[in-house]
Parts: structure tokens; C-alpha cells; sequence
């Protein structure tokens, strides 16, 4: 690229300069179409973007950016599958997993549309036959719990997705989640299970993930104690595409289910990583949740960017990171069954964008990827909205919000509506000195105590926030969702210059606890660590015994 990443991000100042001057309280009051002119729908999902520190030339500027790093370029070899995941030299292509189209997808040559659709056939078969009790256990009994055992992308996707569509499930059929080595998470679940009922998924891709494969050892193994050595069998299938190991392990070959390198563990929801949420949901709901990826994909694939949800959110995302120096982002949706999308973004965004090295593996001289946290609303009103709302860094902010509920509960839906936009106007707004004087005067509040009172009471504003609007929460709906925010991750880290599909990150942690395990058992010394672990490892077995 002839003009560096840095150069680019640099340019994006003497707008961030010209907007401090222009609040955007004033703005709405000077444009009265604000709205109209900065929102954007995909579908039924509406994109309110208004409420954010930007004007005309300042998008322009960020569209201008997309294209110097030829974002349409990198899009394009995305589906084209090129290796665009270069340091592991692999193909990108989780969007093939939900394609809905009639023509061929090809990865290195080959047409992958029908491996896919053979995966996801087995899966239906599968799922079908264990929600009707066709599949039972060793006992003749119908199954009434499912565990999925698996860590990360194996986990975090199908959790929040089987939390998230929670009016579509069954309460004869619970699906549960393990992911936590403690063995208090495994212990917990299993307390009041019956072994006779229940069905253990093990999802690893090498079937040789520690954490998971220690909780898959101590599922086996209550199962083995309860009905013998020989019901394994029947209470066991796997996500992977290690075969030896599943049989090893005592899976029967039609119960492993399989997928590919070129769909990355914080992208396979759509795999058959999903195979306890189509369990949960019924696969034909499990096949809306995909066609709502597929709808999304189709947007991003072809919508210009002016009005590309993925990517006017990504690039509000590199304005803020970058010309406003904001290195937190929060999503907060208005949805308790959502409560577990704000931990999935966690790991789709910050394993994919958490990155200090360029493609061609030189620092960056640049921020990157935002802290992502956030909580469901209301609650997180009652937390930590005072920092949002008075707190001295800038926090922005997506608010997601259905229009319909699945319960007809009236009325709790129209105060959590009125919550939501109520925050959003509130961050973009403030109240000003005067504004509080007046409020605290009109309330007959004496003028020593105004004066007291008045610094505590006003709010900055201008904080900015992006408002997503949907009908429902469908499993279409929620497809759409968690596409839009993987093209979000994908559009950041092309500006960036990052690779958004390795995890190098998470490996060094991991090879040090192999080698400190035997030192905790007590079966080495700890004499070649540093003077911290070595003190912590001592006061461990002093505490232990």
C-alpha cells in the first residue's frame, strides 16, 4: 500500500477536530432530516446510526478509507476463497456453511456446497430422531437432557444461540452447556441429571482440547458408574474430525459430525457446532437461523458501501478507536434472552481484532481492536450506566431492541422500549447547566442548594450509540444479527491490516499450564519458574494441605 495504514487513520483528525466544535445536540437542531439521512436497513433490521459524532464529510472521509485499503477487494477474495487467514494458510469461509444460493462455492478448486449439505442432512437426521425418541439411551429411556461439552467458539456460539431462541425450545428437552475445566461447572450440571436421560455432545475439532476433553472423561465416566462400560455408546456423539479418537473414546461412527479448517472456532455457530442448538430449537428453525446469515451475507456481498450495515458500523467502530482514542465498546441489548451476545462478541471481535502485528507481520503503530463488554438492558441501568452517562472516558455504544416480544405481558415490553430510547436520547443529549438550574428551581429547591447540587446533576452528552430495530427475536432475525457483527469484525481488521482469523494469542498460556500441571500435582519441583509462580505454587500446596 503506498500510503501507510497510519497515514490513512491520520487523516480521519481534522474531522474529529471540526465535530468537537459541533455536538451533536446542535446538529439534530440544525437538521431536522438527521435521522433519514443516517440510517440504513438490511431486511427488517433497521440501523439508527444518527446518534453518532459524524457529519457528511466525516463519512465520506471513512468511506474514502474502505476504499484505499480496497476493502471491496478483500471482500471479494473472501469469497472467493482465497487464503486470506495467510499465517495458517487457510481459506475464510464460514459464510459457505449458511449459503441458501444455487451455485457452486469453491474452496482451492473444490465445490464445498455439497459436504455442507451433507453435514447438515446428518444433522437433521440426528436432531430430528433425538427430539421424536427415535435415538434413545442404553435403557430404551427418551432422552430429557442434552450437555454440550466443548470450549470457546464450541461453546460460546450455540449457548448464547439456544439462550437467545429460549421460545422455541422444549421443556421436555433442556439443552446444557460445559465449557469451564473447574470441574464446579460439570459437577453443577450434572446434579440432578439422570444419567438414563441424558446425552453427552463433545464438540473439538481434534478431539484433543484439554479443557474439554477432561469434562467429556468425567461425563463418560458418570455414565459408565451409573449403567456400564457398554451404554457409552449410547449417550455419546461428537463434533469433530478426529475419527480414531472418537472411537477410542467409544463414539459410534454415525454420531461424529464433522467440519472444516476453513471455518474458524469463533465462526462455526453454523457447522455442526450448532448440533445441540438444532436439538434445542428443531432443525427447521436451526435452517431460518441460517438463511438470516445468508440474508446478511447477500447484503454485505453486495450492498454499496454507503449503505452496508456491516460496514458503516465498522467504520463508526475504526472513527472512534482511532481519531477519538475510545478503546471500549459496549453492546447493550434490550433482551434478557440476549444476555450471552455481548460474552460471544467478546470472542468474535477481541480474538479476531486483539492483534499488535500487520499481515506481513510488522507492528502496528496504531490502535486496534476495542474491549467489547456489555450487559441486557434494564439491568445494566441499574450497573455501570452512570459511567456511561458521567464517567470520564466515552463509551459508544449498540442498543438492540425488538419491537415485539414472545410474551404477551403487558406492560413490560413498552417500559423496556421506552428504557431504550430513552438511554440513547439521554447519552446524545446530556443536560446542560442551565437545564439542571432550571429543573431544580422549578422543583422549589433553595438557590445555596442549586448551587451544591447543579455540578453533580448535569451530563456531558454527545456520547455517541448506534440503535439496531428489529420485528423479533426469530431465529432469522438472530442469524442476521450475529452476520452483521462477523462482517463488522472482517471490515475493522481489513482497515487495520490485521489478520481477523488466527489466534496466536491464546497458545502460550496453554503450553506454560502443561508444563506447570505436574508442579501443581506435586509430582516436579517448580525451581526453573520466576520467584512470583514459585511463591504461588508453594503457598498452593501449604493451603491444599
Amino acid at each position: 500500500m503506498a500510503t501507510s495504514r497510519k497515514s490513512l487513520l491520520n487523516k480521519l483528525m481534522k474531522h474529529r477536530k471540526r465535530l468537537d466544535e459541533q455536538p451533536m445536540r446542535v446538529q439534530f437542531a440544525l437538521d431536522p432530516n438527521r435521522f433519514k439521512r443516517y440510517s440504513a436497513s438490511a431486511g427488517d433490521i433497521l440501523l439508527d446510526y444518527s446518534k453518532n459524532r459524524i457529519d457528511e464529510p466525516t463519512m465520506e472521509a471513512l468511506f474514502e478509507l474502505a476504499r484505499a485499503v480496497d476493502l471491496e477487494g478483500r471482500r471479494k477474495d473472501m469469497w472467493a476463497g482465497k487464503h486470506i487467514n495467510s499465517t495458517e494458510d487457510r481459506a475464510v469461509m464460514h459464510m459457505a456453511l449458511r449459503y441458501q444460493g444455487d451455485k457452486p462455492v469453491k474452496i482451492d478448486g473444490v465445490d464445498v456446497t455439497g459436504p455442507v449439505q451433507d453435514v447438515l442432512k446428518a444433522m437433521k437426521g440426528f436432531s430430528d430422531a433425538v427430539r421424536s425418541g427415535a435415538i434413545r439411551g442404553a435403557t430404551g429411556e427418551q432422552f430429557t437432557d442434552v450437555i454440550n461439552i466443548g470450549i470457546g467458539g464450541s461453546d460460546l456460539g450455540p449457548a448464547m444461540v439456544t439462550l437467545a431462541l429460549a421460545p422455541y425450545t422444549r421443556a421436555d428437552l433442556r439443552v446444557h452447556y460445559v465449557s469451564n475445566v473447574d470441574g464446579a461447572h460439570i459437577h453443577d450440571t450434572l446434579k440432578g441429571l439422570d444419567p438414563k436421560k441424558t446425552l453427552f455432545i463433545v464438540a473439538s475439532k481434534t478431539f484433543t482440547t484439554d479443557e474439554t476433553m477432561t469434562n467429556a472423561a468425567t461425563g463418560r465416566a458418570w455414565i459408565a458408574k451409573a449403567l456400564g462400560e457398554a451404554a457409552v455408546a449410547d449417550h455419546f456423539a461428537a463434533l469433530s474430525t478426529n475419527l480414531k479418537a472418537c472411537a477410542d473414546f467409544g463414539i459410534k461412527s454415525d454420531r461424529i459430525f464433522g467440519f472444516w479448517d476453513w471455518v474458524g472456532g469463533r465462526y462455526s455457530v453454523w457447522s455442526a457446532i450448532g448440533l445441540p442448538i438444532a436439538i434445542a430449537v428443531g432443525f427447521e428453525n436451526f435452517q431460518a437461523f441460517l438463511k438470516g446469515a445468508y440474508e446478511m451475507d447477500q447484503h454485505f456481498l453486495k450492498t454499496k458501501l454507503e449503505k452496508n450495515l456491516p460496514v458503516i458500523m465498522g467504520l463508526l467502530g475504526v472513527w472512534y478507536r482511532n481519531a477519538w482514542g475510545f478503546s471500549t465498546h459496549a453492546v447493550l441489548p434490550y433482551d434478557q434472552r440476549l444476555s450471552r451476545f455481548a460474552a460471544y462478541l467478546q470472542q468474535q471481535d477481541m480474538e479476531s481484532n486483539g492483534k499488535s502485528v500487520t499481515l506481513d507481520g510488522k507492528p502496528v503503530d496504531y490502535s486496534t481492536g476495542p474491549i467489547v463488554w456489555g450487559e441486557p438492558g434494564t439491568n445494566g441501568q441499574h450497573a455501570f450506566y452512570q459511567l456511561i452517562h458521567q464517567g470520564t472516558d466515552v463509551i459508544p455504544v449498540d442498543f438492540l431492541l425488538a419491537a415485539q416480544p414472545h410474551e404477551t405481558l403487558p406492560p413490560h415490553h413498552a417500559k423496556l422500549v421506552a428504557n431504550c430510547l430513552a438511554q440513547s436520547e439521554a447519552l446524545m443529549l446530556g443536560k446542560s447547566k442551565d437545564e439542571v438550574i432550571a429543573e431544580l428551581k422549578a422543583q422549589g429547591v433553595d438557590k445555596d442548594k442549586i448551587k451544591a447540587l447543579t455540578p453533580h446533576k448535569m451530563f456531558p452528552g454527545n456520547r455517541p450509540s448506534n440503535t439496531l430495530m428489529y420485528p423479533k427475536l426469530t431465529p432469522e432475525i438472530l442469524g442476521s444479527l450475529i452476520a452483521l457483527y462477523e462482517h463488522k469484525v472482517f471490515v475493522q481488521g481489513t482497515v487495520w491490516g490485521v489478520n481477523s482469523y488466527d489466534q496466536w494469542g491464546v497458545e502460550l498460556g496453554k503450553q506454560l499450564a502443561k508444563a506447570l500441571l505436574p508442579k501443581v500435582e506435586g509430582a516436579a519441583k517448580a525451581d526453573d519458574h520466576d520467584s512470583s509462580t514459585r511463591g504461588l505454587l508453594a503457598q498452593y500446596h501449604r493451603l491444599k494441605a
